[in-house]
């Protein structure tokens, strides 16, 4: 008599059978573009979108946080199924500075924060948010800083940041005119859908804040020093950045993504309306049809682990650009 299948292989092939478009189903499918960029193929399937964890959990696992942010999660509710219909292409990582200088200098492109003359955002060790008028974390807007210099080193292979939701639009279409392919900023369904992989974590390395420092460039030990009146959330371990890391420097999640939790916000394709949830279609949600401000996930080298979460959602206007927001294309498959 064949013994019963252990407990937790049957658990996995359990999830594959339920998830047509599980990584355990099927292989990774990866190409190179025009700007030397690695998309990983994404198949179409379904998944649980949101969070509706009740704030004594979060509590307990983030005690540090004030019961107001807590509360003020509820935009990840409710938790929804939505259905992807079609595979595509996304950014293995966050798109670079050495990718984006490509770009620059191949279309002639000339960024936001340069074109408009008022600048980006960036650190400055002698900036004091408590003496700013607005209280940020970093000064801005200023000319000195823009995506050639946020005010820390970064090399070729660095997510490239201070880049606004036009100039991520920008560079899709030079990309879509020059390759004659679609190239496009992901839907908010599609981001979370290709950051979760199949998991129903926070991360798609666990449930605890500490995992991620195994997958993500955060606040951690690392940063504190640069911010030690913030030092109360940096995780304790240490990832070993105290700005942007390289990509693809930490483990990646089951599709083969790097960075989908911290080293860069990224925008997304979607207008912001904190109730969309509630009325969101199951196929291929596309945001509101009207709207100010842009959505943009995934958290930064910056940010606090409960921001960092596979279901928390961040907006910014499209003019915004900032220290620690970027991107990470999608290529179309073809119809």
């Amino acid at each position: 008599m064949t013994p019963p299948l252990p407990a937790c292989i049957l658990r996995s092939l359990l999830l594959c059978s339920a998830l047509a478009a599980s990584p355990c189903t099927q292989a990774q499918t990866v190409v190179t573009n025009t700007l030397g960029m690695r998309l990983v193929q994404i198949p179409a399937g379904e998944f649980l979108m949101g969070s509706d964890e009740p704030v004594e959990r979060l509590q307990k696992d983030y005690p540090r946080m004030e019961r107001v942010r807590l509360e003020a999660l509820v935009d990840e509710a409710p938790v929804h199924r939505v259905r992807i219909t079609k595979a595509f292409y996304l950014g293995q990582t966050e798109v670079t500075v050495g990718q984006f200088r490509r770009f620059v200098q191949a279309s002639g492109y000339v960024p936001e924060s340069i074109a408009d003359g008022t600048g980006g955002y960036g650190y400055n060790p002698d900036y004091d948010p408590e003496k700013s008028a607005r209280g940020d974390q970093f000064e801005g807007r200023d000319t000195r800083y823009s995506w050639l210099n946020p005010g820390f080193a970064q090399s070729e292979d660095h997510p490239v940041v201070n880049i606004t939701w036009g100039d991520a639009q920008a560079l899709a279409q030079w990309l879509s005119k020059t390759e004659g392919k679609t190239y496009r900023l992901p839907t908010e369904a599609e981001w979370e859908y290709a950051a979760r992989a199949g998991t129903r974590t926070r991360y798609h390395g666990g449930d605890a804040p500490e995992s991620l420092l195994q997958v993500a460039n955060t606040f951690d030990a690392h940063a504190k020093p640069q911010w030690p009146k913030l030092a109360e959330h940096a995780l304790q371990g240490d990832d070993g950045y105290a700005f942007t890391a390289p990509v693809a420097r930490y483990a990646p999640n089951a599709f083969g993504l790097y960075d989908m939790h911290g080293n860069a916000w990224e925008w997304t394709a979607d207008l912001y309306d904190e109730n969309y949830y509630a009325q969101s279609p199951l196929n291929d949600p596309q945001g509101p049809k009207t709207g100010n401000v842009y959505v943009r996930r995934g958290g930064s080298w910056h940010t606090w682990a409960l921001y960092a979460r596979s279901s928390y959602r961040n907006w910014n206007s499209p003019q915004t650009r900032y220290t620690l927001v970027g991107m990470r294309l999608v290529m179309e498959t073809a119809p």
